[in-house]
């Protein structure tokens, strides 16, 4: 019978550490290769885009991708969905990994805008060589070259400390203190001569974007500027048909639909918020000392907790808002909507679950129109605790929209910035300035909005920031010019 032995193979450590070093050296060599040929696009972003990035730029995209390397500032007012965020994020990318060292900063209206550009970036990233840049973090992009891509805050104060040299303001007409953070970029940018790109769809006129885009005291900024007819496939990623839905829905709010698919500026005089008012009050590091994000409604929380409520009636949507009331201040904490139809009972049990979770609520106003008593009933049977019923007679709706007001100009209410793609597209501020108003002759205001639109939003609002103040009636005059 024959015997079979496994030989052993045995190294000496100098075997080992040779074979390692041979290792590191091809590895060495490849990435050097790969760094090589990365640097060879320098002053070719096009090139970069479609050979490294395999990103396909359109038409206008491919005009401002050719100017990013001739201008040093830039003005992209852009409409909805029209690839701004993947535009602008190849264009970082491709200065990041051709000039070694870079440091590169995204701001914006609040720091999660700014980390979900850096998201982004991340998924374009997944194109390049994975010896070029280490993991990305939630906050940064760090590259094996020495460059640095940053998502910051909104606050002038910390943009103005680092030295940069590109800087991305994304959704710039959005960000309140909007001048106090473009002088910040214009001085961390002055010692690299560097890079300014602005990038947003049109909100107030009376904004630093405004003037990039109109005035000639900018006249050196590159102005790009896409509506929806360049945005439409097939020269646009926008399909036709979502186009049509979306010109019916705006079809009795025209300023939207200007603002969001003309990218135009427009707004109309009978809304109750201003663009103007609106934008001052995104809670951020520099409005109101910390940059505000919603909570989860899976964490647990302590507070003085006020709640709206504004059931779904007719096509409408029902939405929660939820409110803290902290040294004399309200902050939005919560925001909540349900699909069309989604049954009563399932939003209460929602609503006693968080209750709980959060440790109850101080007070939650609960609109009950058109539905009756029942349903307040019903949410006191469940369990909630301090429920009040609200019906929305005409006094009681001014009441209510007088005091958001009335808050928001007293710089007493603040939010952060937000959207939300289900159960339809939208974003918190332009949900606020859908509500419109006429004065009667008897001095009261009736309040509207367009149809295809939903107020259930700004309802829901005004419903928590009642729970958390003390209703009193407000002259209309001093609110309607104030």
């Amino acid at each position: 019978m024959r015997i079979w032995w496994k030989r052993r193979m045995v190294f000496r450590r100098d075997d080992w550490d040779r074979e390692n070093s041979r290792i590191l050296c091809s590895l060495e060599k490849i990435e050097i290769d790969n760094e090589q040929y990365l640097l060879s696009y320098a002053g070719d972003p096009l090139g970069f885009c479609r050979a490294i990035l395999l990103f396909e730029p359109t038409g206008y995209q491919t005009e401002v991708v050719k100017l990013f390397e001739e201008k040093q500032f830039m003005a992209l007012r852009w409409c909805r969905q029209s690839g701004k965020s993947m535009t602008v994020s190849a264009l970082l990318l491709y200065y990041a990994l051709t000039h070694p060292k870079s440091s590169i900063a995204v701001v914006g209206p609040s720091w999660r805008q700014t980390k979900l550009n850096i998201r982004r970036m991340a998924g374009l990233l997944e194109n390049v060589w994975k010896d070029q840049y280490f993991k990305p973090r939630r906050t940064a992009i760090h590259f094996k070259n020495g460059s640095v891509v940053e998502a910051y805050p909104n606050n002038p104060d910390t943009i103005r400390g680092p030295t940069l040299h590109v800087v991305w303001w994304d959704e710039a007409n959005f960000t309140p203190n909007d001048q106090d953070l473009y002088d910040a970029i214009l001085f961390t940018l002055g010692t690299t001569d560097g890079k300014l790109i602005a990038t947003s769809t049109p909100w107030n006129g009376d904004s630093v974007f405004w003037k990039m885009c109109n005035h000639k005291d900018f006249g050196d900024f590159a102005r790009s500027h896409v509506g929806v007819d360049k945005a439409t496939a097939p020269s646009g990623p926008l399909k036709a048909n979502i186009i049509d839905k979306i010109r019916k829905q705006f079809a009795e709010d025209p300023s939207r639909w200007k603002r969001e698919m003309e990218a135009e500026w427009a707004e109309d005089d009978d809304v109750w918020l201003p663009q103007s008012l609106i934008i001052k009050y995104i809670g951020t590091e520099k409005t109101c000392g910390k940059d505000l994000a919603l909570y989860s409604p899976d964490a647990g929380h302590r507070g003085l907790f006020f709640a709206g409520l504004d059931f779904a009636k007719h096509g409408d949507y029902t939405v929660l808002c939820v409110v803290e009331e902290l040294g004399g201040r309200i902050f939005l904490r919560f925001w909540k909507t349900w699909k069309l139809e989604t049954p009563y009972a399932s939003i209460i049990g929602y609503v006693k679950a968080l209750q709980d979770r959060w440790d109850g609520f101080e007070k939650l106003k609960a609109d009950q129109t058109g539905i009756g008593d029942y349903i307040v009933e019903d949410m006191k049977n469940s369990g909630i605790q301090n429920v009040e019923g609200v019906a929305f007679t005409s006094q009681r709706k001014q009441e209510m929209a007088s005091l958001l007001k009335e808050r928001m100009m007293n710089a007493q209410y603040f939010f952060p910035y937000f959207t939300w793609e289900t159960p339809y597209r939208s974003e918190y501020v332009a949900e606020l300035n859908i509500e419109k108003f006429k004065l009667m002759k008897d001095g009261t205001a009736r309040f509207s909005h367009p149809q295809g639109t939903h107020d259930d939003t700004f309802w829901a609002t005004a419903l928590a920031v009642s729970a958390a103040t003390e209703t009193k009636t407000v002259d209309m005059q001093t609110l309607r010019f104030g």
